[in-house]
């Protein structure tokens, strides 16, 4: 399906036409119709089948711009994950220039982001554990919230923030539509649709859609002796593949080769 049939704002479609991309995905084609008919939502997509956009397109949609206050939330299980996730949307609303989108974590200086909430921001993406500091010193409010995402809810469960993700659903208006995005679908994640939301649609992928197409995957069968030396080969062939093409690409091979090779490989 093309984003051209699902009848979004034309400064979207301009949005989506810079960044090259033609054809909605299958989690996209699935989920913008639902998120933008108001009822709620249980995705069951992996990273990199697109479904930020899935969930992203929708609020950008539903976002008032004229109202300088915060409307729509969503939740990450990590600092890096927000960053992306707000980075994407910045670009989706490259034509949007009125709607403001602040990313929310730890380790960033909170004083910095409370002067960024007081100058008006509409799109709140953060970490559940800086949410609530933010939620208890009342420099985020909730009132004009009509949306909720919790992006990865099942990493967040698993990282321990489920109290967390109830609270701050829990605080946030009750006619508020609620987006749940998860690569797995646990008890935990079930129970929360349950309880926070109102007749979900439970959208899966496929499993044989998973898997992003133009990435190949290969497995080695090794002994465990072994694995260390054949990491090490297995980077020194990836960099120079790729060292005469782009530089970047090989440091970034380089430096995850190196944080492998200092962790301790666990048998399976």
């Amino acid at each position: 399906m093309k984003f051209e049939e699902l009848n979004l704002d034309e400064r979207i479609l301009r949005a989506v036409e810079d960044m090259g991309f033609e054809e909605a995905s299958p989690i996209q084609a699935s989920a913008i119709p639902v998120i933008m008919d108001d009822r709620d939502v249980v995705g069951q997509a992996q990273t990199g089948t697109g479904k930020t956009a899935a969930y992203s397109i929708p609020v950008l949609e539903k976002i008032d711009p004229d109202l300088k206050k915060l409307q729509a939330v969503i939740l990450c299980p990590t600092r890096e994950l927000a960053v992306q996730v707000a980075e994407e949307i910045r670009k989706l609303a490259k034509y949007m220039s009125d709607i403001k989108v602040l990313p929310v974590y730890g380790g960033q200086e909170i004083v910095r982001q409370i002067k960024s909430l007081k100058a008006g921001v509409q799109i709140l993406v953060g970490t559940p554990g800086r949410v609530m500091d933010h939620m208890r010193r009342k420099t985020v409010k909730f009132d004009n919230v009509s949306m909720v995402v919790l992006d990865e809810a099942d990493e967040m469960l698993d990282m321990g923030f489920r109290e967390d993700m109830e609270t701050i659903l829990t605080d946030t208006p009750e006619d508020r539509q609620t987006i749940m995005f998860s690569a797995t679908m646990p008890k935990a994640i079930m129970d929360i649709a349950k309880n926070f939301q109102k007749d979900a649609e439970i959208i899966k992928v496929v499993r044989k859609e998973l898997t992003v197409k133009n990435i190949e995957q290969y497995y080695y069968e090794v002994r465990p002796k072994n694995k260390n030396e054949l990491l090490c080969r297995l980077r020194d062939f990836q960099l120079y593949s790729v060292i005469q093409k782009d530089r970047l690409t090989s440091l970034y091979l380089s430096l995850k080769a190196e944080d492998i090779l200092q962790t301790e490989f666990t048998e399976i």
